[in-house]
């Protein structure tokens, strides 16, 4: 049997911003629905959204049947846990809150097989290996995995060139959230001074030769981020989707009611 293709990596050489949406409801019929919407990826949010283990692999199984790549972001990057979501069959990671080289080392470390990292071997109980049914997965797993850390403070900026010289990190995330929180601008996405960090961040990982990625709904992030060549940008969640379209419709019926009167 033939190990599964990594789609983000496929997705990525064709060498144009791939656009994602974040899925924070653990209801893998949300997930089925938005693989068949005609985004390139979609992440997965452990981190901030109630996902338990099940939820985790009940999405990637209703994902996986569409041309869309999924990504993972666990709650952190403890090795246990990252174990149980790469034996599931995830392949790509965005792990939150890298803040130092070490950090992303330990990261490093945890999702690849030796000798390039520590990842545990249990491919009789894996379903990325369809329960050893793969052929020769063991030396071909790592050809698959994507490893991308989250640079979301101060303080991940200022380490930032030590990151990108982690071997073994193929990218890094921009979190314009929780970095405008940590600049003192919390809430304020639109903030020129977070914009052009996010931007002087972003030069800086395209010119150390990495994937640069960012969650952002705002416009004129949106536009600085496409000229600065950004490889993959979140433009859309899952939740505020619906509610969004569910106060629309309610709004529309109020104002056609209150006409009518």
């Amino acid at each position: 049997m033939e190990l599964p293709k990594n789609r983000f990596l496929t997705r990525l050489r064709l060498q144009r911003t791939l656009w994602g949406c974040w899925l924070g409801l653990p209801d893998a019929n949300v997930a089925e629905i938005a693989a068949g919407a005609g985004f390139d990826w979609l992440l997965i949010d452990h981190e901030h959204a109630p996902f338990e283990l099940s939820d985790v692999m009940a999405h990637l199984r209703a994902i996986e049947p569409y041309d869309v790549a999924p990504l993972v972001r666990p709650v952190n990057g403890d090795p246990a846990l990252l174990k149980k979501f790469l034996e599931m069959g995830a392949q790509t990671f965005i792990i939150p809150m890298i803040d130092t080289a070490e950090q992303a080392s330990a990261c490093v470390n945890a999702v690849y097989y030796p000798p390039k990292g520590l990842r545990g071997v249990g491919t009789s109980l894996a379903r990325a290996a369809r329960w050893n049914q793969v052929d020769n997965y063991l030396h071909r797993a790592n050809d698959e995995i994507c490893l991308i850390v989250q640079a979301e403070t101060l303080t991940a900026l200022a380490n930032l060139d030590d990151i990108l010289a982690v071997d073994g990190v193929d990218g890094v995330f921009i979190g314009p959230s929780d970095l405008a929180a940590s600049m003192g601008i919390i809430g304020q996405g639109d903030d020129p001074q977070l914009i052009e960090a996010c931007i002087t961040a972003i030069l800086k990982i395209k010119t150390a030769g990495k994937i640069a990625g960012i969650l952002t709904m705002s416009e004129p992030m949106i536009e600085r981020c496409i000229a600065a060549d950004t490889d993959f940008i979140g433009v859309a969640v899952d939740t505020l989707l619906i509610g969004n379209a569910m106060r629309s419709a309610a709004d529309a019926r109020i104002k056609s009611r209150l006409a009518a009167q």
